[in-house]
Order: C-alpha cells, then structure tokens, then sequence
C-alpha cells in the first residue's frame, strides 16, 4: 500500500502568525516549504492517520536540535545549537529556557550555520531533570532542581570528550550517548580533538564512564526499544548513511552491530538531511530523522513510512499526552499528530 498526503503550508504562511525569534542567518525567513506525509506500508496507516498535517508552530531560529518534552510541566525543549540557547515552547509561546546551553568559553562562537557550540541532544530523566549534550564545553551535564549544574561526562581515560551529541537514559539511571565532532570549529579536522576516534559511551549511574564501540565513523542519535534490549544508533556519515542496531547485555554493554536500515539510496537521490535523531513508541517502532524527513522503521527494519518536512531535519520527540510527535526541522519547530504513543508515555 503506497499513498502520500502532501500538506501545502506555503500559501497559508500569510494568514498565520508564527512565533519567530530574531537573530541568525537569512535562511530563517524562507518560505515554509511543502511537507507530505508518504505511508509505504500497511502497518504505518495505524501509526499516522491519512488525514494528518504537518503544522509549523516557531520558527526563526538557525538550527534547531534537541527536541524533548517534559511531562509534568507539559512543555517541549529544543536547543539552538549556534545560537549557544535551550528555548522552552508552551501554549505557543517561545521562551529562555537555559543559555548558554552547551558554550562558556572567552573566544567568541556562534550565530551562524556550521559553527555549532550550543546544546544538541536533550532529555528529562525520571527526576525530571534536564540533561544536556554541550558542544562547546564538551561534556554532558544535568541540570539539578535547584538550577546547579552537575558534569556528568567530560573525558574518557583523562582525554577530553569531543562533542557529546545526542543521549538516551536506561530505566536503571544510566545514560547512552554519542560523541562525533560537530562541535569544534573545524569538526574531524579540529587539532584540539583528543581521543581519535567518535565513540558511542554508557555513562553508569555511579559514574563510571565505559566505552561501547569506536566503530561508527560519525555516530548521532541514539535510542532504546521499549525493552531495552537494542540500542539504535544513527551514523551521520554521508559516505555511510546508516542506521545500526546492537544487542543491550545485562550489564549495559553492547554486542556486535549490525545495519538496521541503509539510508544510502535518500543521500544519492539528494535527499536533504543525514541519520539524526530518533525516538521510539510503545510499540518499538522507530521514529528516526534522516535524508527526507522523519523515517518510521518496524522493529524488524521495515521501512513503514515517511514525514517529508521538504528540508534538514535533525531530531523529533512525542509530547502531549504522548501522540503529538515535535520535529526539529532546519529553521522551525513543526508537529504532527500520531495514532501511536511515545515510549514512557
């Protein structure tokens, strides 16, 4: 079964007034382009109705990341990344929610696409806590209740981290991330990288900081199945544009990777987008970020369908009550309704 829906906002962005922020590069005043929501599959009918549109709700920003909703204070996060700023949406309204967000250093940084020193991945732990993947600080850090920060990861064996991207908790308080090298000025080619390689890590809840695999050539979002037993890592490698998957041992550590899903046939199609940020639903359907949009694969690496946001899309993150999926794409904050719920929902 094959059927597409596409949702024409372009000639409504007159008659809507979206929350913009100013500041950043020219592109954040393009049109809003066309988005279409394609189901390749069956099962995906139940996952996202025929009718479902794919709604702009802010924009104006420079490259929004980061998604993740906080449940008891109902508000969704996403960070800014060269803007150096976390910014907190509810009832439709933009706000400050932590900044700087992921850079304290002297020498200037920021304010313009590809230099990135901001927050990337977020997400609420079950204290309700918000912790942060920082770029430009290079570690990953928890915000606590009463607005302290505490440093959960910033080196491996005293090297420094390199720019921890995208992270996922356990239900037992350890944290999965990963840590290619988005955040320096010169990405790979930095002189002040120091572990020379981009690894995917398990930070214990105790502390200790473990590396899981090195093989990934540019490992980005990072998810659980709802049983824990498989993390899902996104590689956003051009040359390698892959989605892996690896078994979760009883201990946390990881067992041989294996493709999940090959995006290589959207990079070569020009595709705009790479493997990016991803979420589960209950039903361990993953909601994954990619050349074309958000792709929504079966547990069994079925390709089921695809949420064409018609640009750059970096993560995405249910909220609400769970069947509202918040999309991070390029410039804006975008959203669609589900059929599905989110995991932890």
């Amino acid at each position: 079964m094959y059927w597409t829906r596409w949702i024409l906002l372009l000639p409504l962005a007159a008659l809507v007034v979206l929350p913009t922020i100013q500041g950043g590069d020219k592109k954040k005043e393009d049109p809003i382009p066309p988005r279409k929501i394609v189901s390749l599959d069956p099962r995906f009918d139940k996952l996202v109705s025929g009718d479902a549109v794919v709604e702009t709700i802010a924009r104006g920003f420079i490259w929004t990341e980061g998604t993740a909703w906080n449940k008891k204070g109902k508000f969704l996060v996403f960070s800014d990344i060269p803007n150096n700023v976390v910014h907190k949406w509810q009832d439709g309204k933009i706000s400050e929610f932590v900044k700087p967000s992921g850079y304290t250093g002297k020498t200037p940084r920021g304010g313009k696409p590809g230099d990135e020193p901001g927050s990337n991945g977020l997400v609420f732990d079950a204290e309700g806590r918000l912790t942060l993947c920082e770029h430009g600080d290079r570690q990953v850090s928890r915000i606590e209740k009463d607005g302290k920060k505490t440093v959960l990861a910033d080196n491996y064996k005293g090297k420094k981290l390199n720019s921890p991207n995208d992270c996922v908790y356990h239900t037992n308080g350890d944290l999965y991330f990963t840590d290619p090298p988005y955040g320096r000025p010169k990405w790979d080619k930095d002189e002040s990288l120091e572990l020379g390689y981009f690894g995917v890590f398990l930070r214990k809840k105790d502390g200790t900081l473990v590396l899981l695999t090195k093989e990934m050539t540019r490992p980005n979002g990072i998810a659980l199945s709802p049983d824990q037993k498989t993390l899902y890592v996104a590689n956003s490698d051009p040359d390698l544009p892959i989605w892996k998957s690896f078994s979760v041992k009883a201990e946390g550590t990881i067992g041989d990777g294996k493709v999940f899903v090959d995006g290589a046939k959207w990079v070569k199609s020009k595709r705009p987008g790479l493997p990016d940020g991803m979420k589960i639903d209950v039903a361990g359907n993953i909601w994954a970020t990619g050349p074309g949009g958000v792709w929504v694969f079966a547990p069994d690496g079925t390709v089921l369908g695809n949420i064409d946001t018609g640009t750059n899309t970096a993560n995405c993150a249910f909220g609400d009550d769970g069947s509202t999926l918040y999309i991070a794409v390029n410039h804006d904050i975008c959203r669609v309704k589900t059929k599905t719920k989110g995991k932890g929902f």
